[in-house]
């Protein structure tokens, strides 16, 4: 079993607290990444869903998609990331969902090409955070509309004191966190308790 531990660790050591309840991770998972620890994520996510029959990770751009990659290449299957935009490269046939960010207090259209996601696969949607659900809701609506069927979200660093994965697991979703941020000032953070 790998020691996911060090991910609370990395957070306690490294990440700051900014206005907002923001979380900057930037120096190990956002914008620098550690990939030991990276990998060992994707180690801890494939074994907590062994015998899902995942045929697809599904996530959104940019954060996620480092987090989906050790997920899907321990996992040994293909990783798919939502645009946030519709380009030029895509096909007109495209899955779409609107998604609200917290971070960027900006509401996207977020975009899946229609070739990558069908009936015949299990998805496993992978985030680098989870804060309101935003971002996870519109991604199950994209595994939704192609119809899919989700084994559930695995996902790095939870804000449970924002309520977004409680409320997903209330609706039956299965959401596995690596890391469950409870209380979050400028001066401490407290982690929820994980089996």
């Amino acid at each position: 079993m790998v020691n996911i531990r060090a991910l609370e660790e990395k957070i306690l050591s490294e990440g700051q607290v900014l206005p907002g309840e923001i979380l900057k991770v930037g120096s190990f998972l956002n914008q620098q990444i550690d990939t030991n620890l990276l990998m060992d994520m994707g180690s801890e996510i494939s074994r907590l869903f062994e015998g899902s029959g995942i045929t697809k990770v599904l996530t959104i751009e940019s954060s996620g998609i480092a987090v989906a990659f050790a997920a899907g290449f321990k996992l040994g299957v293909p990783v798919v990331f939502a645009k946030k935009h519709a380009s030029i490269n895509l096909s007109n046939n495209v899955i779409t969902s609107e998604v609200f960010s917290y971070t960027h207090q900006q509401t996207y259209t977020i975009v899946v090409g229609a070739d990558y996601l069908n009936e015949d696969d299990t998805v496993l949607i992978v985030d680098d955070f989870l804060a309101k659900g935003n971002a996870l809701t519109g991604l199950i609506e994209i595994t939704e509309k192609a119809g899919c069927k989700l084994a559930g979200a695995a996902i790095a660093i939870e804000k449970g004191f924002q309520g977004g994965g409680d409320r997903l697991r209330a609706k039956g979703i299965r959401v596995e966190s690596l890391a469950i941020v409870d209380s979050m000032t400028e001066d401490s953070l407290t982690f929820r308790p994980q089996d």
